[in-house]
């Protein structure tokens, strides 16, 4: 409905080759979207809504931002997913209240990246039925005729997903595309593929079918020379109201939405409690029970005293929001086990099934990233997904976008450091903290014990944005704190150990690091000297702070400071000035125990100690 785009049972249309934005643009101006003339003429413009590619906008009806091909592809699985589960759990005999189709376009680059084998073969193993792919098959790519480097089967390569496939179809006859898509909707147990045989810049005599009508303007003679081919005599950028009324869905829109709120009315009244669920879900709400639940987690973490990984904190702490969060969609791409990602009591979603909260991606970090950002786009869960951090690198994309659209997505990274020992360089992380840093709207917290993580995680299900938990694959001490502390906690940094005078050194440590900082910092203390121990699991959070809290934790006048992390060194200059130094690991890692590693690279009380009486010495 072009009146209401965020009605919550729409179509969902995803354009995954982006750089056709003027394409998504034009049909929304023609269909009554709220896209104006204006906005076409601004196209690419600086602070116009007509980006060069387009940007997630649901006021206006661009449900995604799309531009990196093949992500739009994945997007759309795991929207089409979303509706699939969301239908199984709230529709009634009768209510099909949850009942819309996923549409995505696609051309030969999005199936070129390895993004989209990995979405389409998913979605073929789940059989997502509601998920209805167009491939605009020209040959064309900016390189030129793409038979020099594109000649997969494509028609036999989805029909090997478990795709629906309806090959050959003419793209540039209008019933040949209707008929098609008839019978794809008619398709309920397979995902379909339209192959669309098209001509680039159909209607340009002299560069329809060639690379120059991809990647390049026109010019005003071939504009010219189009508008005579195709008989499209009027100025630019008018239509007359003849053809704007036919185009106009307005009208047809909302009658659609009237007839689904005359529904939901009766599915309410029969059903009170699911639709009032129903809602809450699709607004993204967490339930009115949010603040108790997490008190509980955070009680559970204070209970536990023993050593513990993070990301069995991690876990504990999804056993008690799992059962009673239903909008949570967890997942792995094949390590669950080692992510500590499934929770008691969860339902893994199997092939055919239409229930479930966990699912298991397999080996395709890439994928599961983006179509958890089209389960978060469609609304009605909250997905989070658990690898390797080192492994991020392979999604490193999809989660950018993420971060771009602001989706609220949980990326569980474990094993984060050479803390995890035996598997070596190739799988210990070194420059990827420093990285996820970087991105705008990333929010990266890395814990140190139980409590953080309980932490981490309330803060990272409440926040409207993408959130990375890095974890620990070894166990970890616990730290005692007073309720001051905890609740500082937040904040991103917050001082865990104070002297008992002023200080005159202070230590910035993350994650594993602080046990080991905490133990130096108390023999420091012990001696007579006068060092503070700064807990910083999130940088982002910590920034975000006013100046007198940063200036409180962080003086000005104490520049005697040492950061200690167990990866690249470059992003803790700004914490400790000049006069300050940065135990880090600026080379890849080593294989060995954990342990063994770590004191091979100087994460020792020991070392840290040396350094501290170094720094107080200059």
């Amino acid at each position: 409905n072009p009146g209401n785009p965020q009605w919550a049972d729409r179509d969902r249309f995803v354009l995954s080759n982006g750089h056709g934005s003027m394409l998504l643009y034009s049909l929304l101006y023609l269909t009554g979207y709220p896209m104006t003339v204006e906005d076409l003429k601004n196209f690419r413009q600086v602070g116009s809504r007509t980006p060069g590619h387009p940007e997630y906008d649901l006021p206006l009806g661009i449900e995604t931002t799309t531009g990196p091909l093949g992500q739009g592809i994945a997007n759309s699985v795991g929207m089409a997913l979303a509706e699939k589960l969301l239908a199984g759990e709230f529709n009634r005999e009768g209510f099909a209240i949850v009942d819309h189709y996923t549409y995505c376009f696609c051309g030969d680059g999005c199936l070129m990246e390895g993004v989209s084998h990995e979405a389409c073969s998913l979605a073929g193993t789940l059989g997502l039925g509601k998920l209805i792919l167009f491939y605009d098959d020209n040959g064309i790519s900016i390189d030129g005729k793409v038979k020099g480097w594109f000649s997969d089967d494509t028609p036999a390569r989805f029909a090997a997903y478990g795709w629906h496939v309806l090959a050959g179809v003419d793209g540039l006859d209008a019933q040949a595309v209707l008929a098609a898509l008839e019978s794809a909707r008619a398709e309920k147990e397979r995902p379909s593929l339209i192959c669309c045989k098209t001509i680039i810049g159909y209607g340009a005599p002299h560069k329809e079918g060639t690379a120059e009508a991809h990647g390049e303007a026109l010019g005003a003679a071939e504009v010219a020379a189009a508008r005579e081919a195709l008989g499209w005599p009027y100025p630019p950028f008018v239509v007359p109201d003849n053809i704007r009324t036919a185009w106009d869905q307005r009208a047809r829109g909302a009658k659609l939405e009237s007839a689904w709120r005359e529904l939901f009315g009766r599915y309410t009244a029969s059903y009170p409690e699911a639709a009032r669920e129903f809602e809450r879900r699709m607004r993204g709400d967490l339930p009115h029970t949010w603040e108790n639940l997490a008190a509980q987690v955070l009680d559970g973490a204070l209970k536990q005293t023993a050593p513990q990984a993070t990301r069995a904190s991690s876990q504990a702490a999804l056993n008690v929001l799992g059962p009673a969060l239903p909008e949570l969609l967890g997942g792995s791409a094949d390590l669950t086990t080692s992510n500590s990602t499934l929770f008691k009591g969860a339902s893994t979603i199997t092939p055919g099934a239409r229930a479930g909260d966990y699912l298991h991606y397999g080996v395709r970090e890439f994928g599961m990233t983006a179509a958890m950002t089209g389960i978060a786009l469609h609304g009605g869960f909250i997905p989070y997904g658990g690898t390797f951090l080192v492994f991020s690198d392979y999604a490193r994309n999809a989660v950018r976008l993420a971060c771009l659209m602001s989706v609220r997505t949980v990326l569980v990274y474990s094993h984060d450091s050479i803390g995890l020992g035996e598997d070596g360089p190739t799988h210990q992380p070194i420059e990827h903290l420093a990285s996820l840093r970087a991105m705008p709207h990333m929010s990266l917290w890395r814990p140190c014990d139980a409590v953080e993580t309980a932490v981490a995680w309330k803060l990272a299900l409440e926040r409207h944005g993408p959130t990375a938990l890095v974890l620990s694959r070894q166990a970890l001490a616990q730290q005692s704190r007073t309720p001051a502390q905890v609740d500082n906690i937040r904040r991103g940094g917050y001082v865990l150990i104070e002297p008992s005078g002023p200080p005159e050194c202070l230590v910035i440590a993350t994650g594993s690091e602080v046990a080991i900082a905490a133990q130096a910092v108390r023999a420091a203390n012990e001696r007579g000297r006068r060092v503070r121990l700064v807990s910083m699991p999130s940088t982002e959070a910590f920034d975000a702070e006013d100046e007198a809290y940063r200036e409180a934790v962080l003086p000005r006048a104490l520049t005697k400071r040492l950061a200690v992390e167990a990866g690249a060194r470059q992003s803790w200059w700004r914490y400790v000035g000049s006069s300050g130094g940065v135990l880090g690991i600026d080379r890849f890692g080593a294989s060995g125990k954990g342990a063994e590693v770590f004191i091979h690279f100087g994460f020792t009380t020991d070392n840290i100690g040396q350094q501290i009486r170094e720094l107080l010495e200059e």
